[in-house]
């Protein structure tokens, strides 16, 4: 089987460097384990030496940018601490929500407990707000878009778990660790269920776009990840069966795209 690839180039020049990145490696030094694989420390063989900005959960895959000298890296971090930056996340959550848009804003604190997870602190935690917009529901699952206002650690998670969502496969905020199986959604699948791979076994979580202002120029500037093998899979087989695909635009009404099921004729 080929190797995934730690990272892909989006789009890099003098300032700035654009990758996504695929689930399961840090984006920089985690003070609790040193020595585990880093973005950054990969894509310096490549780009030389690299300036942190932001940063994005481990688990979650998708689009990470740089800064590639110290006048950029002061730019893009005001940017960021300003919430000046655009940022768009895509997630398979377990269930249904009962909303189609909805804003959480609730405060949070980092490494909150033993499994150094972040809880919701009303007194003592940070300001924190993500907009959420449900795309479409899939049979046990739901397509949603998040669009972080602020950036807390693990703050998406956190507060979809605060609405009684969880991530599909997310180690740290759901007790349901069950895998994307085609078998779980597909009528007329007759494959072997006890040899049948997962199309997604990690956590559905993917940094989808940026919007930024260039450090030099000023110029706007939106860039957008594809998604991963494991992910991709999902979505396109979502897209045929429930007729629901988060790279489609929302509706003109402005609501979530609709439940189909899959058609009868289908001879896959």
């Amino acid at each position: 089987m080929k190797a995934v690839p730690n990272y892909t180039v989006i789009y890099f020049d003098n300032d700035i460097v654009v990758l996504n990145k695929r689930s399961g490696l840090l984006v920089a030094q985690d003070r609790y384990d040193a020595d585990a694989p880093r973005l950054d420390t990969e894509a310096s063989k490549e780009f030389g030496k690299l300036f942190a900005v932001h940063r994005i959960d481990k688990d979650t895959s998708g689009l990470v940018i740089y800064a590639r000298n110290a006048d950029a890296h002061r730019s893009l971090s005001v940017q960021f601490e300003e919430r000046g930056v655009k940022k768009t996340y895509h997630c398979l959550v377990n269930g249904h929500p009962l909303w189609e848009q909805k804003t959480v804003d609730l405060k949070l604190e980092p490494d909150g407990d033993s499994k150094h997870r972040t809880i919701v602190n009303p007194r003592g935690g940070k300001i924190s707000i993500t907009d959420f917009r449900l795309i479409g529901n899939c049979g046990p699952y739901s397509w949603i878009e998040a669009c972080p206002r602020t950036g807390r650690t693990h703050q998406i998670r956190v507060h979809l778990s605060s609405l009684g969502l969880s991530i599909v496969c997310d180690p740290l905020y759901s007790g349901n660790q069950k895998p994307v199986r085609l078998s779980d959604v597909k009528r007329k699948w007759n494959g072997d269920v006890e040899a049948e791979k997962p199309l997604l076994s990690r956590l559905a979580l993917h940094a989808y776009s940026l919007k930024i202002e260039h450090p030099s120029n000023a110029h706007e500037m939106t860039f957008t990840a594809p998604y991963p093998r494991d992910m991709e899979a999902v979505r396109k087989q979502f897209a045929k069966i429930f007729k629901v695909d988060p790279f489609e635009p929302i509706n003109e009404a402005g609501g979530i795209q609709q439940i189909q099921q899959e058609d009868n004729n289908d001879k896959e």
